[in-house]
């Protein structure tokens, strides 16, 4: 079971990027547990050197803690990304909390609309040490008259590429944690990795092992 924190970074509950991400929440597969964080307006003004977060804060942390991975969507506003998202990061900064986190966005406006948001984004992730998911950043633009008076996008061919693009981080999470494996757990769980102190190359432990003349 994979676990997705998705942050819409709009305030207003009507916007097209939150009802990009609560479509991806509300149909989510039964193996992947997509949450929408709903606190962005209740986060408290970021006041560095202030090491007393409040509840909110705390919960914020407490969520993306529990999750596998975080999904942002967010619009641009006068170039870069909007000063409630803004906030949002700056409290997970001074946290730590995003240090390793695999990250991912999806854009739901065209080509050039949008790149100060995106870039500012990433600029502020990779300041905070987030791991990002590049094959899982996608765009997916969309037009306010897909979404529905239940605020969720109802055209089906836009609806499943929003699960794709759920998939797409799943998949991107799995490949990682492959990468970071070390070579001889995918073969056994068995065998502990040995320091060796010399130069020596290593021998063939197969031949070593089960040479018949020995």
């Amino acid at each position: 079971m994979a676990r997705i924190l998705l942050i819409s970074g709009h305030p207003r509950e009507a916007s097209l990027h939150t009802a990009a991400l609560r479509t991806v929440a509300r149909y989510a597969p039964p193996e992947i547990t997509a949450a929408l964080y709903p606190g962005l307006r209740d986060l408290p003004v970021f006041i560095p050197g202030d090491y007393s977060p409040p509840d909110q804060v705390a919960r914020l942390r407490q969520e993306l803690a529990a999750a596998d991975a975080a999904l942002f969507c967010t619009p641009e506003f006068a170039g870069s990304i909007p000063g409630s998202l803004k906030n949002l990061l700056d409290w997970l900064v001074d946290g730590g909390d995003l240090s390793g986190k695999p990250v991912a966005w999806l854009s739901v406006a065209r080509p050039g609309q949008d790149e100060g948001a995106v870039t500012g984004l990433e600029t502020v992730l990779a300041h905070a040490g987030a791991t990002l998911l590049h094959p899982a950043c996608i765009r997916i633009p969309l037009d306010p008259a897909v979404v529905d008076v239940h605020g969720v996008v109802a055209e089906p061919q836009l609806h499943r590429a929003l699960l794709d693009l759920l998939h797409a981080v799943v998949r991107a999470l799995s490949a990682r944690q492959q990468r970071a494996q070390p070579s001889w757990q995918q073969v056994s769980s068995v065998f502990p990795v040995v320091q060796r102190g010399d130069d020596r190359p290593f021998q063939n432990w197969r031949a070593q092992i089960w040479r018949p003349d020995q």
